[in-house]
């Protein structure tokens, strides 16, 4: 016959049977936690490894792509440097404008126009906000300060163009201002271009599915976050006005003396290998490379008055234009 438990023995059983618990509780979170952690096993570990080395392999195939594609642009780099011999032996002016919608691409395409030229004898000028002194003085005022002297050349990111498309459909300036501005830029122009120097306008003319996706990459690349803007922000609600002015922009000022070249930049690489074509072909420099082809694709590189002819039939067969 068991003898009968005292109170102390009851409370000892009690706390024998908590402690258990606790204990099975315990080694539970503790597995729980260990199949979280990076202690893991054999087969996870392969896993993780063959995941890490596609990763690996995928970025070593998109560099290698990269790298290829700048040494195609290299050889036509090299020729720019005899370009600028050109311009200082002749003691010529050379303007290079970039214009077209953000994301186009601009400035990845000049630091490719200018990453093996003489720093001496270029310069890259991208204006900001005009001052209230600038805003009351002639608007080309600002620009014109900035232009080459002889043996120079100067690139443009973005121009007095801004008076035809940013600012007046973002509202930066007056209708007055911007009627103004299309009356007088061609006379501009062409008194630019009847002094001696050379002028060329690219338009980069980029897709809107192709322009956010380039948003999309600016919000998620810290290293890109700095490109993207407030105008950048209003560019895809804004993109008829911005259409409706950039046909204007052509219509008002492609002239034979000041003739806009369109660049199709959907494709980056495409687009600068055809600027860097252009630019080489506008001058009747010495010593070219035999080896290289000069000749535009005609799918990336289209003359202003193709393209104004290219917008009109759209707009008569959709009822608006096309990009």
């Amino acid at each position: 016959m068991s003898q009968k438990e005292t109170p102390d023995k009851k409370n000892e059983t009690k706390q024998n049977v908590l402690d258990l618990q606790t204990k099975s509780t315990y080694t539970e979170a503790e597995a729980s936690d260990l199949s979280n952690s990076d202690e893991l096993s054999p087969v996870q570990q392969i896993a993780e490894l063959k995941t890490e080395i596609e990763k690996l392999k995928k970025n070593r195939s998109k560099a290698q792509k990269r790298y290829q594609k700048e040494q195609i642009l290299k050889p036509y780099q090299a020729e720019l440097i005899s370009l600028q011999n050109y311009l200082e032996d002749t003691n010529k002016r050379m303007i290079i404008v970039f214009e077209g919608r953000d994301a186009s691409g601009k400035g990845g395409t000049i630091r490719r126009v200018t990453r093996y030229m003489n720093e001496k004898r270029y310069r890259t000028v991208a204006l900001g906000k005009p001052t209230s002194e600038q805003r009351s003085q002639w608007y080309f005022q600002r620009y014109v300060t900035q232009f080459p002297h002889g043996g120079e050349m100067v690139l443009f990111d973005r121009s007095w163009y801004n008076r035809a498309m940013v600012e007046p459909v973002l509202g930066f300036c007056t209708p007055e201002e911007h009627k103004n501005f299309m009356k007088g830029v061609v006379g501009f122009e062409k008194d630019i271009v009847r002094q001696g120097t050379i002028l060329i306008k690219f338009y980069f003319s980029v897709t809107k599915g192709e322009q956010a996706d380039r948003f999309t990459r600016r919000k998620t690349d810290p290293l890109r976050q700095w490109k993207l803007s407030e105008v950048d922000i209003q560019a895809q609600d804004h993109w008829d006005e911005f259409t409706n002015a950039k046909y204007e922009m052509l219509k008002r000022s492609h002239t034979s003396a000041a003739p806009w070249t369109i660049i199709r930049s959907n494709n980056k690489h495409a687009a600068r290998l055809n600027v860097l074509r252009v630019i080489l072909n506008s001058v009747p420099y010495k010593g070219r490379n035999p080896d290289l082809d000069y000749v535009p694709n005609p799918d990336i590189v289209v003359s202003g008055a193709r393209e104004i002819e290219t917008m009109e039939v759209d707009r008569l067969n959709k009822g608006k234009f096309k990009a």
